[in-house]
């Protein structure tokens, strides 16, 4: 591993050490668990590391900021997808970065586009999406359509909503260490 790259995989390990077991926004799982299982779920569906690694920190933000975890049932958007998107694009490429930003944007989209995906919500994913905007506009849906990174951040928010699984039997971060360098930009670019 290239030790530019180590320092990254060693920051984001860090930083789910210190911050990964903060309750993830009211649902049954840790932050830490959360981004296990949906890299679980990126990588058991054959994705590409850019996607596994997405999957993985796709709520990085949550652990960059120092809002409570019940920001949200306060009227609180903490905007993780664009904090998210800020701190990852010092060290990945736009194939990690976009998914992540677009998270939140796909969740929006599914709301507007799949009646069933707003029934399937949880409270607590309720709750953010008023904060969010809501459902998209048909204006919104198609410039949403238009995003290059549009059918990644769909995979990405399909496996967000279904890692909220309490006590799932996932590999451990450490598993993911190969995939976060291999997703890294090159030292050299």
């Amino acid at each position: 591993m290239n030790p530019e790259h180590s320092e990254v995989v060693a920051t984001i390990l860090r930083l789910f050490a210190e911050r990964g077991e903060s309750d993830y926004g009211g649902e049954e799982v840790t932050q830490l668990e959360h981004a296990l299982q949906a890299a679980h779920f990126a990588k058991k569906s054959g994705q590409p590391s850019s996607l596994v690694v997405a999957s993985l920190l796709h709520d990085i933000g949550h652990l960059l900021h120092d809002l409570p975890s019940d920001s949200p049932e306060h009227g609180i958007d903490d905007r993780h997808e664009e904090l998210g998107r800020k701190w990852l694009a010092h060290y990945f490429g736009p194939d990690v970065v976009e998914p992540v930003r677009l998270h939140v944007e796909a969740k929006r989209y599914l709301c507007a586009v799949e009646p069933t995906y707003l029934a399937k919500l949880s409270g607590p994913s309720l709750t953010s999406l008023q904060l969010q905007g809501g459902p998209m506009s048909e204006a919104e849906v198609a410039e949403f359509r238009s995003s290059p990174f549009f059918e990644q951040a769909v995979l990405l928010r399909r496996y967000d909503e279904a890692a909220k699984v309490r006590g799932m039997d996932v590999a451990p971060i450490d598993a993911y260490v190969d995939d976060l360098d291999a997703a890294l930009i090159p030292a050299d670019s």
